[in-house]
C-alpha cells in the first residue's frame, strides 16, 4: 500500500473519523508522519478540554506502520506497550509529529541480525496550535528479524 492511500484510509476510518483524528501527512518514504486531532463537541471531556482516549488514539499506531514499511518485509514490527502522561488540557486542534532516521533503523537492523528481539521506546509530544506540550507519548515497539531472512 502505498502511504497517500494509506492515509485517505485512516482519514475515513471510523475510529479516527468520529474521533476528529486527521492524517495530515504520511511521507513517501514513511519515515515523517503528521496526525492532527481537531476539536469537536463530540470528542471533549466532561470539562470541555480533549478526551484523553483520543489524544492518545492520535498516536497509536503512527511508530508501528512507518517501521514496518521502512524495515521491510523480512522483520515482524509490533507495538508491545505504550504509555500517555498528560501535562495540560488540551483545547482547540492538536498535532502530533512523528519521524524515523537512518540511525534509528540502522542501530534496529543490527540489534536484531542475530535472530533476537529487541523492545524500543519511542516517544512523541502531542503539542497544541502555540507548541505547548500537551500530552507525552511513549510506544514500545518488538523488532525481530523473520527467521531464515
Amino acid at each position: 500500500m502505498n502511504p497517500n492511500t494509506l492515509r485517505h484510509g485512516m482519514n475515513l476510518w471510523p475510529p479516527f473519523l468520529f474521533a476528529g483524528i486527521h492524517v495530515t501527512e504520511i511521507s513517501p518514504d514513511w519515515r515523517r508522519v503528521r496526525v492532527e486531532l481537531r476539536a469537536r463537541p463530540w470528542n471533549r471531556n466532561f470539562v470541555g478540554t480533549h478526551f484523553g482516549g483520543s489524544l492518545f488514539a492520535m498516536t497509536d499506531p503512527f511508530r508501528m506502520i512507518p517501521m514496518l514499511h521502512c524495515l521491510g518485509r523480512d522483520y515482524i514490527v509490533w507495538d508491545k506497550a505504550g504509555e500517555i502522561e498528560f501535562v495540560k488540557p488540551g483545547r482547540g486542534t492538536m498535532h502530533a509529529t512523528f519521524e524515523l532516521d537512518d540511525a534509528v533503523l540502522d542501530a534496529l537492523r543490527a540489534a536484531t541480525a542475530n535472530g533476537e528481539k529487541v523492545l524500543r521506546w519511542f516517544e512523541t509530544d502531542v503539542v497544541d496550535a502555540d507548541g505547548e506540550v500537551v500530552a507525552r507519548t511513549r510506544k514500545q515497539l518488538y523488532v525481530r528479524r523473520k527467521p531464515g531472512r
